[in-house]
């Protein structure tokens, strides 16, 4: 259940503010259709995070020392860092000429590649060592935090700047970051 709750909190906390929120805010002022942009979302997210918690679970197999566990304290610092730096324009733009469930879920499985969700997922995987758990729990947590913005997303932005977001965020990863580096050293 850790492994569960851990990752369904990490990747909620890690969307807020993040590019695949500014995509799924574009999608739907696009196409006007959240159902199929929220199934590309969830079909994107399970092909994405199901890799890369198979990914972090082989490395963590090999890993399993108390100084792999500092890597991945320290793992989650550097996110909160990289939860400051803005997002380009450029990375997400999308086009639509395949109609909203496709778009969106190519758009969304590109996205993903390499960001600071998918780091953390392979992250978690690699603590827990129980990729079933960490993928759903990062593919609800991708989910919490995107249906919404589906929906309200327009409206929180002209309400809260994306900068206060991105500083909220990087402080809730850099405390993950701090209580799994305490932990290991409480060990």
């Amino acid at each position: 259940m850790d492994a569960f709750l851990t990752s369904l909190a990490a990747v909620a906390i890690a969307e807020i503010g993040d590019k695949t929120q500014l995509l799924a805010i574009m999608l739907a002022a696009r196409f006007g259709r959240p159902l199929p942009i929220m199934a590309g979302i969830l079909a994107a997210t399970i092909a994405n995070h199901a890799a890369a918690a198979w990914l972090g679970a082989e490395a963590g197999a090999f890993l399993d020392s108390r100084a792999f566990a500092y890597v991945v304290g320290a793992s989650f610092i550097a996110m909160a860092i990289w939860a400051l730096i803005p997002d380009k324009d450029s990375e997400v733009a999308a086009r639509g000429a395949y109609g909203p469930f496709v778009t969106t879920l190519v758009a969304f499985f590109l996205i993903e590649i390499g960001d600071k969700t998918q780091v953390a997922t392979i992250a978690l995987a690699a603590r827990f060592q129980d990729v079933a758990s960490v993928t759903l729990g990062t593919t609800l947590g991708m989910m919490a935090a995107n249906v919404p913005a589906v929906y309200l997303g327009r409206a929180l932005l002209e309400r809260i700047p994306l900068r206060t977001i991105r500083w909220i965020t990087a402080a809730l990863f850099a405390a993950m970051g701090a209580y799994v580096i305490a932990e290991v050293a409480a060990r």
